[in-house]
C-alpha cells in the first residue's frame, strides 16, 4: 500500500518560536529571554528567530543565563533539546541552533 497523498502540513514558523522559547525556558539555568533594547538592536523580538528553508529550520536564541551555571555546557544542553523537541514534535530538521548568552543573572529559584 502506497501512502496517500491528501494535501499539505504547513508549521508556522511562530509554533516553531514557541518550542524553541518553551524548551529553552525549561531549563533551569536560562533566567530568561534576552530582548531588544537601546543598545542591543540584533537582538529578535522576543529573544528567539526562525529561519525556515524547505523541511530544514535555522534557530537563533539569545538567553540571559544564571551567573552560577556553566555556560558552554548550558549553551550545548540547550542546542540539543531544542533540535530534539523540533524533531520530535514536527518533524522537521535542524540545521542550527545559535545559542548567544546575552547576559547573567539570578536564578529564577532564588529570590
Amino acid at each position: 500500500m502506497g501512502q496517500e497523498r491528501i494535501g499539505k502540513v504547513i508549521i508556522s514558523p511562530r509554533v516553531l518560536k514557541t518550542i524553541a522559547r518553551l524548551t529553552a525556558l525549561s531549563n533551569p539555568d536560562v533566567v530568561r529571554l534576552a530582548l531588544p533594547g537601546l543598545f542591543r538592536f540584533h537582538i529578535p523580538s522576543g529573544g528567539v528567530a526562525v529561519r525556515v528553508e524547505g523541511n530544514t529550520v535555522s534557530i537563533n536564541l539569545h538567553i540571559v543565563a544564571n551567573a552560577r551555571a556553566n555556560m558552554y555546557e548550558l549553551g550545548r544542553n540547550i542546542q540539543k533539546e531544542i533540535t530534539r523537541a523540533i524533531q520530535n514534535i514536527v518533524g522537521m530538521q535542524v540545521k542550527e541552533v545559535n545559542v548567544y548568552i546575552e547576559g547573567v543573572g539570578k536564578s529564577r529559584s532564588a529570590s
